[in-house]
């Protein structure tokens, strides 16, 4: 049986998820409460869709057990074992299980989620398709509907978590982008051009003890028409592939088209000072610089930040996604039709590698707005939804204040920034001093020994240009021409967080 002929959950049936809820809590079916029973190793293998390790920690006779084993391994569960731990009647009658033979299983995926507070939530997916769960089985099906996994999980870490008045989660899913949303949202608007993926948002905010959402069937900003919002967040169908043959990856349009149209019709759905948040994949075409073609995607009212965080040549980043779809498991000719297809697909399109990475906007009414495009394909601390706030607070300040004004301002140094310094051993002067981030970004940046002394005396006591006055006496300088030459590192380092505005 498909998971899309399997019977859904009731989403009206508010009485059952709570009924679920409750009891999954009683039993400690939650993220620590499955790190404490399988232990790391397991637990790690379980996040890699490997269930053996996972198997053998459950085959115990405890509550919490048997849990796991019917909604993450998809294992049937003798309805005995179970009658005192789950509400099994109201489940049968809503869906949630089905029964033959005195046996038990899950009609659907609930993976635990630990919220950003603590919180305990519960993502539910189709079966087999939650990362974390039994993995894999069903994915070549369309209208399959995922579960959480670690797109989702970076989307969610770099929003921006402000109290707002709106919220649109396009291209929702399972609904995780949603659940974070109505923490801070008054109002959720989710939408999704599959319907079954609406069905399981309702349900992953309902076991999760979560607000409901106003969910619209449809596609891309169509079901939202001329509506503004506060906030917009998408985890869209990115993958750049031949056709729309998987709706839950497959965008539908050709090439890059459907990012460039999600973000280019952001601006006109934002509120001011509103903040809209993207995954996306994007072509690297020859002869066009793909930062380039980044930019001319921004609408002209918003500033941006673009992150490149990996890119692919076209032959890995196809073979990346035929196996998630399971066809290198299929017929080896039908494999090498499907690999032929990707490769004509980008050669016709002059595709030589992909690049994946962020997208934030920012609606101003600036005159000239700030885009940043730029490649990041270091570790980083997630969350980083206030890194990402902050970003576009020092860019409204530096737009606001020209070179005289620099000079005239205060900084501070930002916590946790250490300075190294490069050179042969036993020489008199390093060949590069360099400034490290040990938060956020985590950026490295290369400053000469002037910007290495004028941040590490920034502590919000003095103006730039008092301090640069004084390293001018220092170094035997003319102190004309360092204020002249020295606001443009100032900028840099402003940009990227290692300065802060003093009071800031």
């Amino acid at each position: 049986m498909s998971n899309a002929s399997l019977p859904l959950p009731s989403s009206d049936r508010a009485d059952a998820a709570a009924a679920l809820r409750d009891a999954l809590l009683a039993a400690d079916f939650t993220a620590d409460g499955l790190l404490e029973l399988l232990g790391a190793p397991a637990y790690a293998a379980l996040a890699r869709s490997e269930t053996v390790p996972a198997l053998r920690a459950t085959r115990g006779d405890g509550a919490l057990s048997a849990l796991v084993r019917l909604f993450l391994l998809q294992e049937s569960v003798p309805h005995a074992r179970v009658a005192d731990v789950l509400p099994v009647d109201v489940l049968l009658e809503s869906d949630w299980l089905a029964e033959r033979d005195g046996e038990l299983w899950a009609t659907v995926d609930v993976r635990p989620y630990g919220g950003p507070s603590g919180e305990d939530w519960f993502i539910v997916s189709d079966l087999g398709c939650a990362v974390g769960g039994a993995g894999g089985i069903g994915k070549h099906e369309e209208g399959v509907v995922l579960g959480v996994g670690g797109a989702s999980t970076t989307l969610a870490g770099i929003t921006v978590r402000t109290p707002v008045a709106s919220a649109l989660d396009l291209g929702t899913g399972s609904g995780i982008q949603a659940l974070h949303a109505a923490q801070h949202a008054t109002r959720v608007t989710a939408t999704d051009l599959n319907p079954r993926a609406l069905r399981f948002t309702r349900l992953t905010l309902a076991l999760s003890g979560a607000p409901e959402a106003d969910l619209r069937e449809g596609s891309l900003f169509e079901p939202v028409a001329d509506e503004t919002y506060d906030l917009i967040v998408s985890n869209p169908p990115f993958v750049i592939s031949p056709g729309a043959r998987l709706t839950y990856r497959d965008g539908g349009m050709g090439g890059d088209d459907l990012c460039r149209s999600l973000v280019q019709e952001a601006g006109e759905r934002l509120n001011e000072g509103g903040y809209a948040h993207f995954l996306a994949n994007w072509q690297h075409v020859e002869g066009e610089e793909w930062q380039d073609r980044l930019r001319s995607w921004v609408p002209r009212d918003c500033d941006a930040w673009i992150v490149q965080r990996e890119v692919q040549d076209i032959t890995q980043y196809a073979e990346l996604w035929l196996r998630d779809a399971g066809d290198h498991r299929t017929d080896s000719a039908e494999y090498a039709a499907r690999y032929d297809a990707w490769l004509d697909e980008f050669e016709a399109r002059g595709t030589r590698a992909v690049g994946f990475g962020w997208i934030t906007l920012r609606k101003t009414a600036a005159a000239e707005p700030s885009v940043t495009v730029e490649e990041w394909p270091h570790p980083v601390e997630q969350p980083l939804g206030d890194t990402v706030r902050e970003f576009f607070e020092r860019q409204e300040y530096l737009r606001a204040h020209d070179d005289a004004a620099l000079l005239a301002a205060h900084f501070k140094l930002a916590d946790e920034v250490v300075q190294e310094q490069v050179g042969l051993p036993g020489a008199e002067d390093p060949e590069h001093v360099v400034l490290r981030q040990n938060r956020g970004m985590r950026r490295a940046t290369k400053v000469d020994t002037v910007g290495a002394g004028f941040a590490g005396v920034c502590d919000g006591s003095l103006s730039a240009g008092r301090i640069l006055d004084a390293i001018a006496q220092l170094v035997g300088e003319d102190p004309v021409l360092l204020r002249d030459r020295t606001p443009a590192q100032i900028r840099l380092l402003v940009q990227q967080g290692f300065l802060l505005p003093a009071g800031a």
